[in-house]
């Protein structure tokens, strides 16, 4: 089976690499000079870290990452509200985006798939067809759309499609880290102050990765370059990481990506192109890297793409979706609530740190694990 990919971002080195250790030939077609991934930092819990062990490239992303043994959310008051929950029965580790993109590239790489850069796929068909922006058109046996929110394939699929704006955003940035910075050693941190909140979430030896989050309303907070200084009083237990802030990020609002169908004949997409999400569950790159892996199984193990595009839609998509809705009522929560309520909002977050039924539903995704011979959902 020959399989074209759109995009060299996470979600189609992931896909790339799981199917040519299958067997298959593989072209990845990025847009770009060179590979890259845009962003600072991510969360990488058990769902991803059992998928990266199964490509091999586990390693590399450990080497160089932070191992997390506790995660905090505080509140207006410095209060602490919860720790560890979301980390029962499964690791995480945080990491630069980019030493995940390319450790799931090198593994690409070593199993045989070509990467073109400055290819840029303006089109393709259910036939398996890509046509690229030179005029060149490229034939497969199955063509996936991992282009991100803006994909090109998502629009040539039939059924209903919405890109849902969310009323609220954050900027990501990298900030040095420094010996001193004791609170966030193998602990990451979020604080939460009327509709605004902070992440504080050490992903390396040598940075910080600093989120900052509020309604798009909130027009000082969502600035770019950011009002320190603003932000800075929102959270002055924060104003040691808040100050060395630089202009390496920016702020952007988070969208849903809500689509009817996933594949059409020979296409199909996936991550963000299929069902993007806000990160405030820090779970959107680790659906991605889970949702690829997947895919290649289904396509490999079927007697049919068709047959195998169907068992990993069915199979992945209650996944995405109850992942992608908890995530929206957790921003909803942090974001969108009354400032006056504040305390009242404290206590009923205490309160689902204590819920065993809600741990399990919020940690659908690291319960599901698709590299098990019959995966788990």
């Amino acid at each position: 089976m020959h399989v074209e990919i759109a995009g060299g971002g996470i979600g189609g080195l992931t896909a790339a690499a799981a199917l040519a250790q299958r067997g298959h030939s593989v072209t990845v077609h990025e847009r770009n000079p060179e590979l890259r991934e845009i962003g600072a930092g991510l969360f990488v819990w058990e769902n991803a870290l059992r998928t990266l062990e199964a490509l091999g490239a586990y390693e590399e992303v450990a080497a160089t990452s932070e191992w997390n043994q506790n995660w905090q959310i505080r509140d207006h008051r410095n209060r602490l509200l919860q720790s560890d929950w979301l980390m029962k029965d499964s690791r995480l580790i945080t990491a630069e985006r980019q030493t995940l993109h390319m450790a799931l590239a090198n593994q690409a790489i070593r199993a045989g798939v070509e990467i073109r850069t400055s290819s840029e796929v303006v089109s393709a068909t259910p036939a398996g067809e890509l046509e690229l922006a030179d005029g060149s058109r490229r034939k497969a046996d199955l063509v996936l759309g991992v282009e991100g929110v803006t994909s090109r394939i998502r629009d040539l699929l039939p059924g209903r499609k919405q890109v849902v704006r969310l009323r609220d955003g954050g900027a990501r940035y990298l900030i040095r880290r420094r010996e001193d910075d004791h609170e966030v050693k193998n602990s990451s941190i979020e604080c939460w102050s009327g509709g605004r909140r902070v992440g504080v979430i050490p992903v390396s030896p040598e940075h910080i990765y600093l989120y900052l989050c509020c309604p798009v309303a909130d027009t000082r907070g969502a600035r770019t370059p950011p009002d320190i200084d603003s932000w800075v009083r929102s959270f002055p237990q924060l104003e040691t990481y808040l100050r060395r802030l630089e202009d390496n990020g920016k702020y952007v609002e988070f969208r849903d990506i809500r689509c009817e169908n996933w594949h059409h004949g020979r296409m199909a997409i996936l991550g963000d192109a299929a069902h993007a999400m806000s990160p405030n569950l820090g779970q959107a790159a680790c659906i991605t890297v889970q949702s690829a892996y997947l895919l290649a199984r289904c396509v490999h193990e079927a007697p049919s793409i068709d047959q195998g595009l169907r068992d990993w839609e069915t199979k992945f998509r209650p996944v995405a979706e109850a992942t992608q809705r908890l995530s929206r009522f957790y921003g909803r929560v942090g974001t969108r609530w009354p400032v006056l309520l504040q305390d009242a909002r404290s206590l009923m977050v205490a309160a689902m740190g204590r819920s065993a039924r809600l741990q399990h539903r919020i940690n659908v995704a690291v319960r599901t694990d698709v590299t098990a011979p019959v995966p788990v959902l």
